[in-house]
């Protein structure tokens, strides 16, 4: 059969099973296995049992259900109250005052979860009520909790970063600093925005003085260095992780046991942690890793099919005969990125097409840990997207708001993302630096 009848037959059997709300595990199982029947001699049963048990048996994955850990124990353990009521004092100068503790919450919490919607959702529960309260702008509100919680998915340590990594082969440890700068990057831009949109439209909370946590001007020198008391913990959590990765002492996969123990003996001093606590944060953790290595062993599947198939290699050629310079291909992946990422959750995006991408990318010279970091970003914005955007989804169940209404707030934070993927793009070296000074890894 022609290499180009599978792939229509393919791609038609895959948007079947994903639209008859299959798992997304079971579907790649399944179009695998169509691929391997149409367009390989080789047993498919064998095939299966071996990529599926060495997607499965992977050192670095270990790294990933700990991360999940580290993060349903700080998501359990009110670490996010005492986020807000350190960085309130010190934020609220700033025009839009309360408005980027929003920003910077996401932007902090996200180094200590990994997860887009666990960040959205904590941070979410103890903002938007404190917000509305102080009648602030409720589409900057809810904006910037949706833009700025995508965070979860770059900043380190990032779960969709080591699902990439796995996927690649590229070394976790590096795609885990270069994610650094850019979800800075991401920060300071939104940052900008609210800040010149409250110039605009003159957001302020005078209205309200008497609420607990007002503006700056009610906060004395002496008591907002006691507020920076409250962040101590978590500066002290990120410091453990990123910095152990940095300077060597630790790979990732041990930065990932170091941040569970770090995460529990915080919440232990901080009197926050129970036995339930303890116990609902190794279920969901146990869920969610469950899931993702699910998804990854049905990708890993997909991708040794597809390899017999010889798509990936034809669809490599075809568009090597286009010789499209390195800006048009990342122009056309970038669509094509958004488009896939308004029906598929992002580790689904990343897991269905790096096996095909990637040696596209890399015949063009495009550095593979830049490329990891421009999919994560471009992967950010269709969190953001309807139908099937998931921190939309998270939002409308903390606000009970219209799907579109809220995907309409994010839109201005959809387009700050795509203006950091076009300075990635002109200075790569905002994503390569960091990792360059690396000597370890």
């Amino acid at each position: 059969m022609e290499i180009g009848l599978i792939a229509l037959i393919l791609t038609i059997v895959l948007f079947a099973l994903l639209a008859a709300g299959v798992w997304v595990s079971i579907a790649l199982i399944c179009v695998a296995l169509t691929a391997m029947v149409l367009g390989s001699p080789v047993s498919p049963g064998d095939v299966l049992v071996t990529t599926i048990w060495g997607a499965s048996n992977s050192y670095e994955l270990a790294s990933l259900p700990m991360f999940i850990w580290m993060g349903e124990i700080l998501f359990r353990n009110k670490l996010s109250e005492a986020m807000f009521a350190g960085l309130a004092p010190w934020l609220g100068r700033l025009p839009g005052r309360l408005l980027h503790v929003n920003i910077w919450g996401c932007g902090i919490f996200a180094a200590v979860s990994g997860s887009s919607s666990a960040t959205t959702a904590t941070i979410g529960k103890m903002t938007l009520p404190e917000l509305a309260k102080r009648n602030y702008d409720e589409k900057l509100s809810i904006g910037t909790l949706a833009g700025s919680g995508t965070l979860g998915l770059l900043i380190p340590p990032s779960i969709i970063l080591i699902v990439y990594g796995a996927a690649t082969d590229q070394s976790i440890a590096r795609l885990f600093i270069a994610g650094i700068a850019p979800g800075l990057l991401l920060l300071l831009l939104f940052t900008s925005y609210v800040v010149i949109q409250s110039k605009i439209k003159k957001v302020k909370s005078e209205s309200l003085v008497n609420t607990e946590l007002t503006v700056a001007e009610e906060y004395t020198f002496k008591e907002k260095v006691a507020a920076l008391n409250k962040l101590l913990p978590i500066v002290f959590l990120i410091g453990g992780l990123i910095g152990s990765i940095y300077v060597g002492i630790a790979s990732p996969t041990e930065a990932a046991a170091v941040g569970v123990i770090l995460s529990l003996f915080i919440t232990k001093i901080k009197g926050t942690l129970s036995t339930q606590s303890f116990i609902e944060s190794i279920m969901a953790a146990t869920s969610t890793s469950c899931m993702i290595i699910f998804i990854l062993a049905g990708a890993a599947f997909l991708t040794s099919a597809m390899g017999f198939t010889g798509i990936p290699r034809e669809l490599a050629n075809w568009i090597g005969q286009l010789q499209l310079s390195p800006v048009v291909l990342l122009g056309v992946l970038t669509v094509f990125f958004i488009i896939l990422g308004c029906f598929l959750d992002g580790i689904s995006v990343v897991v269905l097409t790096t096996s095909i991408i990637l040696p596209i990318i890399e015949s063009v010279g495009i550095n593979p840990i830049w490329f990891g970091i421009y999919l994560v970003v471009v992967v950010e914005m269709s969190q953001i997207t309807p139908p099937v955007g998931f921190n939309l989804f998270v939002i409308q169940s903390l606000t009970d708001k219209n799907i579109l209404t809220i995907a309409g707030y994010a839109f201005p934070f959809f387009l700050l993302m795509l203006f950091a993927v076009v300075l990635m793009c002109i200075f790569p070296q905002i994503v390569l630096w960091l990792p360059d000074q690396m000597n370890n890894y």
